[in-house]
């Protein structure tokens, strides 16, 4: 049997002087090797996705020495800067045809384009207990009704998809009200301006479950997936390409479903 084998903790102060200005130098490079590994990524993220992308760069900087900032705003306006140069390292879009055109005239690396989540759509109120439901829509003509703008929102399509698949195009016609993106429908509704509004799941709920307000979770066969891609901007960049393969893992599943999203293993 092979002997017991005692530590203790190494006293600096008996170690030779030149065996310690060995030793300090030897742990100086060691932090210095694992410094520049690490690197630091801007992210432009589609605004629905803006608290389960907080909670998941938390996770990762946990696991990585990287560091991710994160910008939020609207998919059609981050298309914009980007085509224009906007200094981002990856993009984690509200939709495909973004990202995909990206790809196409050359500012996105092609063999990157993947999908992160598939979104869940809620026709939500920020009064509690109030219930609510698709023929909730068939007597509201003449109110207000939020959504973002269908031309430029993915979620304002799947909201506009749903309207028309409840055969409501006509009578609700007059009652839109649209935002640029999905947070703005989500203003207009939170802060009273309009009394009902189509939104993200993962803006008002978590697990699944609507938290604040009322709502009603939207079936998803009454409209087309809000399937949501990602692609990296920047090749070279070691913490965006970090970032885009933890966002496949388990972990940031968890976090993903966590929110409401679902995962579509079918896509790319």
């Amino acid at each position: 049997m092979a002997p017991a084998v005692a530590y203790k903790m190494i006293d600096c102060k008996h170690i030779p002087h030149m065996r310690l200005h060995y030793f300090i130098l030897t742990l100086t490079l060691m932090t210095v090797a694992t410094s520049s590994l690490a690197d630091e990524a801007r992210v432009a993220v589609a605004a629905n996705f803006s608290r389960p992308a907080e909670m998941l760069v938390e996770q990762f900087e946990l696991l990585q020495p990287h560091r991710i900032e994160l910008i939020t705003g609207s998919s059609a306006r981050f298309y914009a800067q980007l085509r224009n140069g906007a200094p981002f390292d990856a993009f984690l879009s509200a939709d495909r045809e973004k990202p995909a055109l990206l790809v196409d005239e050359g500012f996105a690396v092609a063999d990157s384009l993947r999908t992160y989540a598939v979104g869940r759509l809620v026709l939500w109120t920020a009064e509690p207990t109030r219930e609510i439901s698709g023929e909730t829509l068939s007597v509201f003509a003449g109110g207000r009704l939020a959504l973002a703008n269908p031309r430029l929102a993915p979620y304002g399509l799947a909201a506009q998809e749903v309207i028309d698949n409840l055969g409501l195009t006509e009578l609700l016609a007059d009652s839109l009200i649209m935002g640029e993106n999905v947070s703005q429908a989500y203003q207009f509704v939170a802060t009273g301006n309009a009394p009902l509004g189509f939104v993200a799941l993962s803006q008002v709920g978590r697990n699944g479950a609507i938290e604040q307000g009322s709502g009603w979770l939207v079936p998803s066969e009454l409209h087309s997936p809000i399937r949501q891609y990602a692609v990296l901007l920047n090749e070279t960049n070691a913490a965006a390409g970090a970032f885009l393969e933890f966002l496949r893992g388990p972990e940031a599943r968890r976090i993903v479903y966590s929110f409401g999203y679902t995962m579509d293993d079918s896509e790319p």
